[in-house]
């Protein structure tokens, strides 16, 4: 039996942080204790701070909860934070937290590249949380630590990536093309004349966030646990836009590995379809029953009939084939608001309660 930890939200009144409260309100390792907002916010009844856009109520004892503004002392009695805010405000407040002793799992961009700060996908490499105590070390803490997950794009280009990394070896070049659903947006999000008809070939910063984050993602840890070992020798590049479809990232993806010959499409499905993750042998409550489900279907995956499967937490693969520029190239699919979002974040806190850091 796991003892219940008491949970606070920031960023509780946005788009991630709805999420957050509906994967949260019936979790049966954590409780919703605390939310949190900024400060036109703070004061009310939720109902009343926030615009909510989700398919089904607020949960009821959420609909009772007065929001806190975003300061640590207001949380000091959660045992674990997660931080749905925008990254124009999370730097500070999320650095408070930490600083305050608390377990903060984020969202946000802020810190995924500090030095000592996990990048996590849940179902790709949850052995970062090995740096924990060394991250305890230099901030001079007991008890708390933060971990990141990331970028919704990189999270579900990750997940395959690991397991042709795990098969086949290294890989030397990556080249990925996403068509990006309009909810990674946030709300309000890209105006009706932008998106209707079109679609826009640029996303701010999306590009330089995959080409980092799937490098430290991929890679390990030093041998003391101290540092992470980047993926230095894979050249990642994206190109990145945004398309007129409600939840769902499709990414179009090449790969050539260091070593050759170049693998079957045979021995590709075959990996993709045997690789499982730390997450699904903890049989963590939001872990998919396959972190990878691959279809040889001619026209899928698609966005509207896939993005669903294993409650929005698994990736699907399809359209394997060679690859005549590179070794191999394949379509995936990932639902960019669970997965890539709020679901990474309490799958990885689920992962952190089966690894007693919590």
């Amino acid at each position: 039996m796991v003892n219940i930890k008491k949970v606070g939200i920031l960023g509780a009144t946005g788009t991630v942080g709805q999420r957050f409260i509906l994967l949260l309100a019936d979790h049966p390792y954590f409780r919703i204790h605390a939310l949190g907002a900024s400060a036109r916010s703070a004061g009310k009844p939720y109902p009343k701070a926030v615009k909510w856009k989700q398919s089904v109520p607020v949960p009821a004892h959420v609909a009772e909860m007065v929001v806190k503004p975003c300061v640590s002392n207001e949380f000091s009695d959660c045992d674990i934070v997660f931080s749905g805010l925008d990254a124009d405000v999370a730097g500070d407040i999320e650095m408070d937290f930490l600083k305050a002793d608390l377990v903060v799992f984020s969202n946000a961009k802020n810190y995924r590249r500090d030095p000592t700060v996990p990048l996590m996908v849940p179902t790709v490499n949850t052995q970062h949380f090995d740096i924990i105590p060394h991250q305890r070390k230099v901030y001079g803490l007991t008890k708390g630590y933060m971990v990141t997950n990331a970028n919704c794009s990189t999270t579900g280009l990750s997940v395959p990536l690991k397991a042709l990394q795990d098969a086949f070896g290294p890989m030397s070049h990556i080249i990925v093309h996403t068509q990006q659903a309009i909810s990674g947006a946030g709300y309000p999000g890209v105006p009706s004349l932008d998106i209707l008809d079109n679609v826009v070939p640029y996303i701010s910063g999306e590009e330089e966030k995959m080409e980092f984050e799937a490098r430290k993602i991929l890679g390990g840890l030093s041998s003391d646990a101290t540092a992470f070992d980047m993926m230095d020798q894979t050249i990642v590049s994206a190109t990145c836009t945004r398309v007129p479809v409600l939840d769902g990232h499709l990414e179009s993806v090449s790969v050539k590995f260091v070593n050759g010959p170049p693998p079957s499409i045979e021995a590709v499905y075959k990996a993709l379809d045997s690789y499982t993750s730390e997450a699904e042998a903890f049989k963590c409550p939001l872990a998919p029953a396959k972190a990878i489900v691959t279809t040889q279907a001619p026209d899928r995956p698609q966005p509207r009939l896939d993005r669903e499967l294993h409650r929005g937490q698994a990736v699907t693969v399809g359209r394997v084939r060679e690859c005549p520029v590179l070794h191999i190239k394949f379509t995936l699919l990932v639902h960019n608001t669970v997965l890539g979002a709020a679901g990474s974040s309490v799958l990885n806190a689920e992962v952190a309660v089966a690894k007693g850091l919590l």
